[in-house]
């Protein structure tokens, strides 16, 4: 059985090239444009790993990720892919319980090799 991830992110062509190479590497992936839209998809349905943005309109990344830390979903792992690199926004979300910070620009070979850490198949 392959484990689902949830893609959060506002930029559809980002959302593609994650959901092309999670897929390839075997995972089935769901997809929501901003945390708040992320959080209507937490509803029961299995979630093994969450892949999002931090800057998104709505509700971002921090935001969404606070919203997991206190639902059923508190403990699914979390990659955050952006391009922030603020040493006081990665500490904030470490304090969340971040599993993982990338930034953008990067390698889809580095997102596929550090969910394979967090969510083996």
């Amino acid at each position: 059985m392959s484990k689902t991830i949830l893609i959060v992110d506002d930029s559809g062509s980002f959302r593609m090239v994650i959901k092309v190479g999670l897929e390839r590497a075997g995972y089935q992936v769901i997809e929501a444009v901003n945390g708040r839209l992320a959080c209507e998809l937490l509803d029961g349905r299995a979630i093994d790993l969450i892949v999002s943005d931090l800057n998104m309109p709505d509700m971002d990344g921090l935001a969404f990720v606070h919203h997991l830390r206190n639902s059923p979903y508190q403990h699914t792992p979390v990659v955050m892919l952006t391009t922030v690199s603020q040493i006081e926004k990665q500490a904030e979300a470490q304090a969340l319980g971040l599993s993982a910070w990338i930034s953008k620009p990067f390698q889809p070979s580095q997102l596929i090799d550090t969910v394979r850490q967090l969510c083996p198949l």
